[in-house]
């Protein structure tokens, strides 16, 4: 028996490389315009988040509020720009997913342990956090509709949104749902203009105080902490941006980061659009004593935030398979790749069908929203989104010390290191707190 040579091995391995990338979600399309990056960069970023900046104002205050909002907007647009800039930097090669990035610049092993653990911990959190809400705002907008009807659990809410992602999460890829995810970007501006219009409608209410709600001086501290990580998992879209320009089409001529840009700017428009008017004009009206959702606190006119409640739902809808595409990406390369499981759809059907019913389970039996999302917020997202980009850029391009590049990037990494280390503080009292009067499944 003749042995074959080692190209025709090699030949079939790439072979079965690239059939095995034109099945995974992320590299299977590659043909997005550059209004699919706009819509789907935000659509990832404004999430159920932007209802708790008030919130996160009343904790913060105006002066650090401000700041920490302006901040917080300016230093993600850079490392966004960032990122989007290290997609194609070393000629003929696609960084397609974050931790391939993160490879790059630290090796195979350290780069897959360094980014993944976190990249998960973000976009498994964002789902578990957006089936909880996802579930609050319909039991929100049946209770509006329906005053008289019989209280049903949250539990079950949260199972009946659920079951929307068992059908969605069957879509093959980032292309497939850039309609939901349109859909999506077009409620969040929506829901976001009606929680400021209804407020400012309402003019400030009487007795409003700005001063900090706590008692003690620790109560403040800890509120402060909290809303730090409120606001750092607002700006929260990195994880997926490597993976939505991924589906971009590149020529050495037209790299993609140029329609990628043009997106991104487009986003962060619409971003500031949402967020700022929310924040300011939420805290301005309400004072100290606004909700941790700010639709909670405009309880009329019914009929508009009912309809908010339900725009809120179509756009966690989205934002939830937006973060899901790179787990299930994840999942899949490692079946497929790994462990050598035929590329099928009744592998993907499977495997989708159990991260939606995990999530599922995880929202339904730990639903203190608040805390989860400052906790979280802290722990995994101010590393992707604010730092990490700019620890890989010093790490490749290595930067003239203390030039303007390098002063920028240490800035956002002191920054970053600071919201990752207070933040969970808070979040976790919160838990704490909330947890003591919490029942299993109520």
């Amino acid at each position: 028996m003749v042995s074959q040579p080692p190209q025709d091995d090699y030949d079939e391995k790439t072979a079965r490389q690239k059939e095995i990338d034109a099945w995974l979600p992320i590299t299977s399309s590659r043909n997005a315009k550059w209004w699919y990056s706009a819509f789907h960069n935000v659509t990832a970023m404004v999430g159920a988040g932007v209802l708790g900046l008030p919130y996160a104002m009343s904790q913060l205050g105006w002066g650090p509020g401000i700041t920490v909002m302006v901040l917080s907007w300016i230093i993600t647009l850079y490392t966004l720009w960032q990122m989007v800039e290290m997609h194609e930097m070393v000629p003929g090669k696609r960084f397609d997913r974050y931790h391939e990035l993160g490879q790059h610049a630290f090796g195979e092993k350290l780069g897959l342990y360094i980014v993944v653990p976190q990249q998960l911990i973000v976009e498994i959190g964002v789902c578990i956090v957006y089936m909880v809400t996802g579930g609050k705002s319909l039991k929100k907008f049946h209770d509006l509709v329906c005053d008289d009807c019989k209280p049903i659990k949250l539990t079950y809410f949260i199972m009946i949104f659920a079951s929307v992602h068992f059908v969605l999460s069957h879509l093959p890829n980032f292309n497939s749902i850039s309609g939901v995810s349109l859909a999506a970007a077009v409620m969040s501006l929506s829901y976001s203009t009606i929680a400021w219009a209804a407020s400012a409608s309402k003019g400030v209410q009487e007795e409003v105080e700005y001063g900090y709600k706590a008692k003690s001086t620790a109560g403040t501290v800890f509120n402060f902490f909290s809303g730090l990580g409120d606001v750092a998992f607002a700006y929260a879209g990195h994880n997926v941006v490597l993976e939505i320009q991924a589906t971009i089409p590149s020529t050495p001529e037209k790299p993609s980061k140029g329609p990628m840009w043009k997106g991104v700017i487009v986003a962060y428009i619409v971003v500031a659009l949402c967020y700022f008017p929310v924040a300011f004009v939420g805290y301005y009206i309400f004072g100290n004593g606004v909700e941790d959702n700010i639709l909670m606190s405009l309880k009329k006119p019914a009929w508009l935030i009912a309809t908010a409640n339900m725009f809120v739902v179509i756009h966690v809808i989205g934002s939830y398979q937006i973060y899901a595409m790179p787990v299930f990406d994840m999942m899949e390369t490692l079946l497929v790749k790994k462990l050598n499981f035929r590329p099928t759809t009744i592998l993907r059907f499977c495997v989708r069908s159990f991260y939606v019913a995990a999530t599922m389970f995880l929202g339904m039996t730990f639903p203190f929203f608040g805390g989860l999302l400052a906790f979280f917020g802290g722990f995994a997202f101010a590393p992707t989104t604010y730092f990490l980009p700019c620890i890989i850029w010093l790490a490749i391009y290595k930067p003239r010390k203390f030039g303007l590049s390098w002063w920028a990037n240490w800035v956002c990494i002191v920054f970053g290191i600071f919201l990752m280390v207070l933040s969970p503080i808070g979040g976790l009292r919160t838990i704490v707190i909330q947890a003591k009067e919490y029942t299993f499944y109520s």
